[in-house]
């Protein structure tokens, strides 16, 4: 049995029945949030999250790429989403290679440069205050008043406000 198998089976055996009772893509608390993909990230346990409160957007960092401007874009101006968290994380895969490194690499495998930015990092609160600075600049973004940018521990789950 693959990983995917296991995984359908774990559906199949498990409480999600979806979720008839919120009728909307809207959600509650009108918050998008922008984190990693990391798996020790449990985004629902950090900010105890309920079922349709929030959209999460998740990829490699948790940086404001132009997907992720594109998703809070339909995230603000179609579902009403109004405040934007960034949260990126200690001990960050982005932070172990240099993009140069990455892009050797996959030319090396492949014959051909990635043209998209890979966005490794060294200082995950500067690259927090990046990703907020993109946010708050995008004109494809309307509102921009609060969002706010985070450091979550990954070994003692607190998180750190950056300013």
């Amino acid at each position: 049995m693959t990983a995917i198998d296991d995984l359908l089976q774990r559906h199949l055996d498990g409480p999600d029945h979806g979720a008839p009772e919120i009728p909307t893509p809207v959600p509650d608390l009108h918050v998008a949030v922008v984190t990693c993909m990391d798996a020790r990230i449990k985004v629902f346990d950090v900010f105890g999250l309920r079922h349709g409160e929030t959209h999460i957007m998740r990829n490699a960092g948790g940086i404001v790429t132009d997907d992720v401007i594109r998703s809070l874009s339909i995230s603000q101006r179609k579902l009403q989403t109004r405040e934007v968290v960034v949260m990126q994380h200690t001990s960050c895969g982005l932070a172990t290679f240099t993009d140069d490194e990455f892009r050797d690499e996959v030319a090396a495998d492949t014959g051909m440069r990635p043209p998209w930015a890979v966005e490794s990092f060294r200082d995950v609160e500067q690259s927090v205050r990046l990703s907020v600075e993109r946010v708050r600049r995008s004109p494809f973004i309307p509102h921009t008043d609060n969002v706010r940018g985070f450091v979550y521990d990954v070994r003692t789950a607190k998180i750190t406000e950056v300013r």
